[in-house]
């Protein structure tokens, strides 16, 4: 086989930039892929990852979508100014993020809400609804049920008391130990998750300062449930298509917090999969595949 025949016959697979862009004083790091001309999916990650934990849903979606993935400031590889430096609030990492999508000409898009993305993606939603086209929402609350489970129990304490020795509970969530418990509880096959994931994730965590950066966060987390009856008005109000893919086995938030979304949602795809807290991990084929099917329907109508 001559080597134009081997080039015919493999796939393109889509190349992928590691880019950043100046939001506000910050560097805010992203990953993009796909025709900017195709529709857009905004991927928004969780605690305590960065746009890493999507690395290989990008390259599965890009041959039909433009897909950008952005780190929050105190994450990945964007700025992580000091506690001092910048007010580490939901509010302020979703003005950020708003800001970014300008920046880059984001004019409307799919948003994918996992985890702290919830709170950030639901905050636009809710500020610019005429620009999200769809919600895929893999293990993020707009609800009161599922937060009311162990894992939760220090957090809210420290809701209603933010002294340093309720925050020094909290560290214990910042080590090793409990980021490897993240990605491997709940799996089905502890050895197809990669301490790729771990590796990246916990040489972030302890840089000086983000321990300060990851407590401020915890506390601002406890801003989210007041709103919640406000991103349900969203729901009800606009019925954004929406595909949930949800690791059932999640003990941080866990299968009860997916079910309420059926109460205020007409057009829901609805899926729990038999894995943990970072699903894209075990079942990240599986969730490209639904969320490609999502997105081409939604395109048809």
């Amino acid at each position: 086989m001559t080597s134009a025949n081997l080039d015919a016959s493999e796939p393109t697979i889509p190349q992928v930039y590691y880019r950043t862009v100046q939001v506000d004083g910050l560097e805010i790091f992203y990953r993009e892929a796909g025709d900017k001309d195709a529709p857009t999916v905004l991927l928004l990650h969780g605690f305590p990852t960065s746009s890493h934990m999507f690395r290989n849903l990008i390259p599965r979606l890009a041959d039909k979508y433009h897909v950008v993935a952005p780190d929050y400031p105190g994450f990945g590889y964007s700025s992580a100014p000091t506690v001092d430096q910048f007010e580490y609030t939901f509010d302020n990492l979703a003005k950020v993020i708003e800001e970014f999508t300008v920046k880059i000409e984001l004019t409307t898009y799919a948003i994918y809400l996992m985890d702290y993305g919830a709170p950030v993606g639901f905050r636009l939603a809710v500020r610019h609804p005429e620009r999200v086209t769809s919600l895929i929402i893999q293990n993020g609350n707009a609800y009161d049920e599922g937060l009311d489970n162990e894992f939760w129990v220090p957090i809210k304490a420290y809701w209603k008391n933010r002294t340093p020795v309720q925050g020094d509970k909290l560290r214990s969530f910042l080590t090793l130990d409990a980021t490897k418990w993240q990605y491997t509880h709940g799996v089905r096959n502890v050895e197809t998750i990669s301490p790729d994931t771990w590796g990246h994730v916990q040489p972030f965590l302890d840089r000086p300062g983000n321990q300060e950066i990851q407590l401020a966060l915890f506390y601002s987390y406890g801003s989210n449930p007041p709103l919640y009856p406000k991103w349900q008005a969203y729901l009800r109000r606009f019925q954004p298509p929406t595909l949930i893919v949800w690791g059932k086995n999640d003990e941080i938030f866990p299968a009860a917090g997916a079910y309420p979304y059926k109460r205020d949602l007409k057009n829901l795809q609805f899926h729990l999969l038999d894995t943990g807290h970072f699903a894209l991990e075990e079942d990240g084929e599986k969730i490209a595949r639904l969320m490609r099917a999502f997105l081409q329907n939604q395109s048809r109508k």
